[in-house]
């Protein structure tokens, strides 16, 4: 596994071990982002469910400013942080210990917004529509926000979900990447 561009471009990022877990192959990462970017401008990233950290460090790497990289697994927390120091730049990602509900609440109270979300959560735990019902509902989507949501191929995804109105479906072997794009609805 490898950033795909920009700054931090081919430096090496560890997988976290076992079977627990599937990285965003380099392929799809960088299908994700030639979708929503594939460079940005100073960007807020919440990656809630971060895994390896893979998904945030590309974001941050293409210029995003800050990534907030929320897991509860403790192995996956240990790599995230490595991978973090690879980049040599740790004061641009905030690392979260909790799960992603409860990290959810906490940014609601905090009255935080998000630019661009990723959500690739573990196949058998899938609330993704949930959770974007939730950070629409309690404004933590900043405007023109992007939400990225990684799923097997099989699982269908609504067309609109409060004011994220899916923009984008592209399937890989397994995975489908599903892209929402906030929208002000009409009063």
């Amino acid at each position: 596994m490898r950033v795909v561009a920009g700054e931090y471009r081919g430096r090496r990022l560890k997988a976290l071990d076992g079977e627990n877990t599937r990285p965003t192959t380099d392929k799809v990462k960088e299908s994700i982002f030639n979708m929503i970017g594939p460079y940005f401008d100073e960007e807020t990233v919440l990656d809630l469910y971060s895994g390896s950290g893979g998904l945030a460090i590309e974001a941050v790497s293409r210029g995003a400013a800050q990534a907030f990289c929320i897991e509860k697994n403790f192995a996956a927390l240990k790599v995230i942080k490595e991978n973090i120091a690879v980049t040599k730049e740790p004061e641009k990602y905030i690392v979260m210990k909790m799960d992603a509900d409860r990290a959810l609440e906490t940014f609601e109270s905090e009255q935080r917004k998000f630019d661009i979300i990723l959500l690739d959560p573990p196949y058998a735990q899938q609330k993704i529509a949930e959770q974007l019902q939730f950070m629409a509902e309690k404004k933590l989507l900043n405007d023109h926000c992007i939400a990225v949501c990684e799923t097997d191929k099989a699982v269908e995804l609504p067309e609109q979900i409060d004011c994220l109105f899916k923009s984008r479906e592209a399937v890989y072997g397994i995975t489908k990447i599903t892209i929402y794009r906030k929208e002000e609805r009409d009063e």
